[in-house]
């Protein structure tokens, strides 16, 4: 007696599990037809798109890198949503009889369900119709349309599958907060792509397009292509490249689907040596000041590295105050001005200092008796924050002063940045004691329900008034680029900004000192609502 065949089970069983979802409450339901609804018209209008591009000489080399990165977008996708779908991981099955190959198809056939399936499906008819000439060409390209979303698919559950202890671990949380910071990184480059396209054409496509038709399932694409072309053997050579990638994608799958079934986790095995081990100072604490400032420096620094939330607003910043001066520099419409922009991304980080604490808040409040010790703890993680801002706002204004060639500016840009840096920390830190407010642990929002009011009046606040601390410094700046004699003392608005700077920071933190000792009650009481 055969077995009863399982691919429909798996099939329900998903359905199963998108209705469930839908019923936990009303806004999870409206944010998903929400979702669906905009990726749906968003794949319409590709699909309009693509089919208008018909036609034109250069649509291959516009689909087939589209198509190339779609396969990516797969492919990450498991490592930044983990959540996203739970047959993502395969080892809830564990305890049942199932056999690798057909948990395998019916996996891959239940991956099938879903807006995303949908959304590549649209997007591969409209890049088969764009480039296909002949029926033989929409032939090829039903072929050529199944075994490219298959590719995809088979991709997204072969990483997912590879990756599973890591997804399911807090280090695939912190991946999934970290997705934030890739959306604003492609959006930078698609904004730089998008101008240099619009300034030279498609034809710049062209040599992308000539590597990525042989890079499945692209190749798929490319295969449709050929035919139009007449190049029969090439098109068979590439649909046979995506067949294979197709092939050797469900065998790794199913090869990682065993070792998962059958093997332990080797997170709960002890090994020798490690059962017992003893915690020493990492390099970084035995160069840090001895006593509280050391220990206060510590904890700030161990917040970046491990914190998930902390850790994608770190990057974040990171990424983009480097970015925003380098693409403007690049296109040749930046200014030296522009790399204030990392000082101003990374000093926001001042902001809010006991929010991200949470409710761990109340061991430092525990510590702190006197407007002196609080002097002593903002004292410490500003230091701790300057320890990564003053190199950082430094590099970057050095690059785009290197990448615009204009060295005669460069001591009244890294004045300017570190004036404004120490602005921030001045106003960050008056207003961490004056509007502090709760950072949720789990999900995706920064701010409690209830806090949105005290989060928009901390930072926008105080990055205007940060703003306004930095007029003298500005005003200077301006009187000596605009003075007939004033290009040769333009250097010292190097030191007159940086010590400027230095002492917005003391003034900040001794006048934020009191009003933290003060208000220690009710700053616990709002950072602990998350």
């Amino acid at each position: 007696m055969s077995a009863p065949a399982i691919t429909p089970v798996f099939v329900r069983l998903k359905l199963s599990l998108l209705r469930g979802g839908l019923r936990q409450s009303g806004g999870r339901k409206a944010a998903y037809i929400a979702s669906a609804v905009s990726a749906l018209l968003f794949a319409a209008l590709q699909l309009i798109g693509l089919i208008a591009l018909r036609g034109h000489a250069h649509a291959e080399s516009v689909v087939v890198p589209a198509v190339a990165v779609l396969g990516l977008g797969w492919a990450v996708m498991p490592l930044f949503f983990p959540s996203g779908d739970e047959t993502l991981d395969p080892t809830r099955l564990v305890m049942l009889p199932l056999r690798p190959r057909p948990l395998v198809r019916a996996l891959l056939t239940a991956s099938l369900v879903g807006i995303g399936p949908l959304f590549t499906l649209c997007l591969l008819i409209g890049s088969v119709v764009a480039v296909a000439r002949g029926g033989a060409a929409f032939a090829v390209g039903v072929v050529a349309v199944v075994l490219a979303l298959l590719v995809c698919v088979a991709l997204a559950r072969t990483v997912a599958a590879a990756n599973v202890r890591l997804l399911t671990s807090r280090k695939g949380r912190d991946l999934a907060v970290l997705s934030g910071l890739v959306v604003a990184i492609g959006a930078q480059v698609v904004n730089f792509g998008a101008q240099r396209l619009g300034a030279s054409g498609l034809g710049q496509l062209d040599p992308a397009a000539d590597v990525l038709r042989w890079v499945p399932p692209a190749s798929a694409i490319g295969a449709v292509h050929a035919v139009g072309e007449g190049s029969y053997g090439l098109a068979v050579a590439q649909l046979a490249l995506t067949a294979g990638a197709l092939a050797a994608l469900l065998a790794v799958w199913s090869r990682h689907l065993t070792r998962l079934m059958t093997s332990p986790d080797g997170s709960t095995l002890p090994t020798a040596g490690t059962a017992v081990r003893e915690r020493s100072s990492t390099g970084l604490a035995r160069l840090l000041p001895s006593g509280r400032t050391g220990a206060v420096m510590e904890r700030g620094l161990r917040y970046v590295w491990r914190d998930p939330k902390t850790k994608a607003a770190w990057v974040t910043s990171l990424a983009i105050g480097l970015i925003v001066p380098v693409f403007n520099a690049w296109q040749g419409t930046g200014s030296v001005y522009f790399a204030c922009f990392a000082a101003g991304m990374l000093g926001i980080q001042m902001y809010n200092q006991f929010g991200q604490d949470t409710s761990a808040f109340w061991m430092v409040a525990l510590t702190i008796s006197s407007p002196r010790d609080a002097y002593a703890e903002l004292r410490a993680r500003a230091l701790a924050l300057l320890l990564i801002t003053l190199p950082y706002a430094t590099l970057v204004t050095v690059v785009t002063t290197a990448m615009l060639g204009d060295w005669r500016r460069l001591p009244e840009a890294l004045g300017l940045s570190f004036a404004l840096l120490g602005a921030m920390l001045a106003t960050g830190a008056w207003t961490s004691a004056r509007f502090p407010y709760s950072i949720p642990q789990e999900g995706y929002k920064n701010v409690a329900p209830g806090q949105t009011g005290l989060a928009w009046i901390s930072i926008f606040g105080g990055m205007i008034a940060a703003a306004l601390l930095c007029a003298p410094v500005i005003a200077l700046t301006i009187w000596l680029n605009v003075s007939a004699w004033g290009d040769d003392w333009t250097w010292l608005l190097f030191p007159v900004g940086s010590a400027y700077g230095a002492a917005l920071t003391a003034a900040g933190l001794r006048l934020a000192a009191p009003r933290t000792a003060r208000r220690l009650p009710e700053i616990l009481g709002a950072v602990s609502k998350g």
